[in-house]
């Protein structure tokens, strides 16, 4: 049997206006700015006084695998089965980056009849705003560069810039470049990189900042550079923030589009979760809140890494409260987690399942024993899935006081999420909510490195490189002590080697490197082999999108 493709349907679908999608949740054509007939940035200045109403629940994951667990499209299905029961419900979720729709990930505005739309859209460019912080980001670049060439009056060491241009692509080829070649009139040779555009501190900023003028305040606050005594300079230093934030002065408000099934959807912001702090922006979010009852929001890749940064991070900084939280996982991921090869994860294999399922129980740990909030797993079902690796799960789940709930969203979009949703509404009426952080905001920065490790990854303690020791001291010592750290790992793992799967034990962190991102407002602290550049694969996605002749584009996921 021959499935249709996520593009196929998605293109199949007839969308309403994005109008008619508007007035669902109170806002009139006033509101938006109009980006086609389908899409539109929301005006949140009209919204200001509105209060927030909404429950907010997140959507994390297991480790994810090469199977494939399905994150964004539970995330969708579930507010398309919470919209056929009537609730008022806003999805909000991440903007897709460039690099990964063309390299392995493909598409990602969910999957099956569980996606947003326009599909093709979402995944390609949307309203910009990509463009929009990447030319914010290279702004700064060039001036600090022109800055040196002028005369360099702020005293800049060019063996000490730390801002790097950024390109949204996977191109393993600019992670490290010499610029300024060719002679004086093309400026001063130094040694420059890449990020991808979703590495920047700059979407970081765009996703934390509460309005404008905290945009403009943070974007000043960005180290860029040091001076030969070790002095820090910002970009308020190079007077760049002005017309950075002129640059991103639409790419702050959040883009509202549709589900398949015409759930209203807010869709802005993308840092990456294995590298950033992988959450959509607080505009979106605080936007949801006060256009909906419910607001279904996502966190990147397993619940170590984004939910961990949605809760320490966003929450810690946008004083946003959980309602629930909702953990994805497949049999199939578990099975691989256990051990199972991949080529026959379609087999019942109830000695892998049973070793890869701490995988899950852990994060179910985490997010009731750590942050003590209420939580429903979410199995994303597969038609191989036998009844007995099904009860397994269930059973194990329930000993940790968790439900089980079976989703096929996939296939039937959000009727096949019923079930689901009506455990999420269960939980936030019935079960306890006592929310905290994983560390304490006073803590230093190792202490607040520790307490992740150890608590959320189950480490047994974790190891810097002298230098990384080094930088925290400076960090400190600069006066950046009491900020939250973000922490950059290998999303396959619980530990930064992506070979040990499950629940690892007997391991430690390795820190290489800690730097401070201070118009964010937190500290990025470096482990294992991560890359905020990535590489294409050997066949990236690339080579099977195509477009023909009447514009319709066709293999994009």
């Amino acid at each position: 049997m021959k499935y249709k493709t996520d593009i196929e349907i998605a293109q199949e679908t007839p969308l309403k206006v994005i109008d008619e999608i508007a007035a669902d949740v109170g806002l009139s054509p006033d509101h938006l700015e109009h980006y086609g007939k389908y899409k539109a940035k929301i005006d949140v200045n009209q919204l200001k006084n509105m209060p927030e109403k909404g429950k907010l629940i997140l959507v994390t994951a297991i480790n994810p695998t090469s199977a494939g667990e399905g994150k964004t499209t539970i995330s969708v299905g579930l507010a398309d089965a919470l919209h056929k029961l009537n609730k008022n419900i806003v999805l909000c979720l991440r903007e897709p980056s460039l690099g990964p729709v063309f390299g392995v990930k493909g598409g990602a505005a969910g999957g099956g009849y569980a996606q947003v739309v326009p599909m093709e859209d979402i995944n390609l460019h949307f309203t910009g705003d990509f463009h929009a912080i990447g030319a914010a980001n290279n702004l700064l670049a060039a001036m600090i560069d022109n800055h040196i060439f002028q005369g360099n009056e702020l005293g800049f060491d060019v063996r000490r810039i730390v801002w790097r241009r950024c390109v949204d692509m996977n191109d393993r080829a600019l992670r490290n470049t010499i610029i300024g070649l060719g002679g004086r009139s093309h400026g001063v040779p130094r040694e420059d990189g890449y990020d991808i555009t979703v590495a920047s501190e700059i979407m970081a900023i765009l996703c934390l900042a509460d309005g404008l003028i905290d945009l403009k305040e943070r974007l000043g606050r960005i180290i860029v550079g040091y001076t030969r005594k070790g002095a820090p300079i910002t970009a308020h230093d190079l007077h760049a923030e002005g017309a950075m934030t002129a640059l991103l002065r639409d790419a702050i408000k959040p883009n509202l589009v549709q589900t398949l099934e015409h759930t209203p959807a807010i869709v802005h912001g993308g840092p990456f979760a294995n590298i950033a702090h992988g959450c959509n922006s607080v505009t979106a979010t605080r936007t949801s809140l006060k256009l909906g009852d419910y607001v279904v929001t996502e966190a990147g890749f397993g619940a170590d890494l984004g939910a961990e940064k949605f809760l320490d991070i966003k929450c810690r900084v946008a004083g946003l409260r959980p309602s629930a939280v909702v953990i994805v996982a497949t049999i199939k991921a578990l099975k691989l987690h256990g051990g199972a090869d991949k080529d026959n994860l379609s087999t019942e294999n109830l000695e892998a399942l049973e070793k890869g399922l701490p995988n899950l129980l852990k994060h179910v740990e985490n997010i009731t024993q750590v942050y003590k909030l209420p939580a429903v797993v979410s199995i994303n079902r597969f038609v191989t899935d036998s009844e007995a690796e099904l009860k397994l799960v269930e059973d194990a789940c329930k000993k940790l006081g968790v439900n089980v709930a079976l989703t096929e969203v996939w296939a039937k979009g959000g009727e096949g999420g019923i079930e689901l949703a009506k455990e999420v509404l269960r939980v936030i009426d019935e079960e306890p909510n006592n929310f905290e952080f994983s560390y304490d905001i006073d803590m230093s920065i190792q202490e607040k490195i520790e307490a992740i490790a150890k608590k959320i990854y189950g480490a047994d303690g974790v190891t810097y490189l002298p230098s990384a020791v080094n930088e925290i001291k400076r960090i400190e010592k600069l006066g950046f002590r009491n900020v939250p750290v973000c922490m950059a790992k290998t999303q396959y793992s619980f530990s930064d080697d992506p070979t040990k799967l499950g629940r690892p034990t007997d391991f430690n962190i390795t820190v290489k490197q800690v730097k401070i991102s201070a118009g964010a407002g937190f500290a990025v602290v470096l482990t294992g082999d991560i890359m905020t550049m990535p590489g294409l694969p050997k066949v990236p996605a690339a080579e099977k999108i195509d477009v023909d002749e009447n514009g319709v584009i066709s293999g994009l996921f």
